[in-house]
C-alpha cells in the first residue's frame, strides 16, 4: 500500500523514471501510464530512493519505495524530509560527499558500495548501487537518485 496519495508520487517517479532512462538507455520500470509507474516503482524489486536540494548542498529525501523504506528501517514520514547525509555514519560522510560530487560531474556512478546506517542504528553496506542526477524539464539539476538490490548486513549492533 503506498504511504501517500498517489498523486503525490507522480512528479517524483516521473523525474525518477525519465533521469534513468535518458542517462541508462533502458528503463528502471517498464509502465507508460502514470498511475501505473507509481505503483510499479513503489513495489519494484530493488531499493529506489531521491533526494533533491542544489547542487553541492546536503539534500534531503523526498522519494522512497517499499524496499527502500523496509531496507532504512523508516517510515515515509521518518525518511521523506531527512538530510540523505544522515543515511552515513559520520566517519563515512566525507566518502560520500565525494561519491556525490563525482556523480555531479559525471551525471551517474555504477557500482558504487558503501556503508549506511538505518533509522534504528543498523549499518549495512550497499553493494553495486547505481546513482545518479536528477534534471527537470529544463535540464537544470535538481538532485540525485540511487538503486540497488543488493547490500550486506554488517555487525548487527545498532550504531549509538
Amino acid at each position: 500500500m503506498l504511504p501517500v496519495d498517489p498523486q503525490l508520487l507522480q512528479e517524483p517517479t516521473r523525474l525518477i523514471l525519465d533521469n534513468h532512462r535518458r542517462l541508462f538507455g533502458r528503463e528502471l520500470v517498464a509502465v507508460d501510464d502514470p498511475a501505473q509507474a507509481v505503483e510499479a516503482l513503489w513495489e519494484a524489486p530493488c531499493v529506489v530512493l531521491s533526494a533533491l536540494g542544489a547542487y553541492g548542498s546536503d539534500h534531503a529525501f523526498n522519494y522512497a519505495n517499499r524496499l527502500g523504506l523496509e531496507r532504512f528501517e523508516a517510515a515515509w514520514h521518518e525518511l521523506v524530509g531527512l538530510p540523505s547525509s544522515q543515511s552515513a555514519e559520520p566517519v563515512c560522510r566525507e566518502e560520500r560527499r565525494r561519491l556525490l560530487d563525482e556523480v555531479g560531474r559525471r551525471g551517474f556512478i555504477e557500482d558504487y558500495a558503501g556503508v549506511r546506517i538505518s533509522r534504528r542504528g543498523r549499518r549495512f553496506r550497499i553493494l553495486r548501487a547505481t546513482v545518479f542526477n536528477l534534471l527537470n524539464d529544463q535540464g537544470a539539476y535538481v538532485g540525485q537518485a540511487a538503486t540497488f538490490s543488493e547490500w550486506e548486513e554488517l555487525d548487527g549492533e545498532a550504531v549509538v
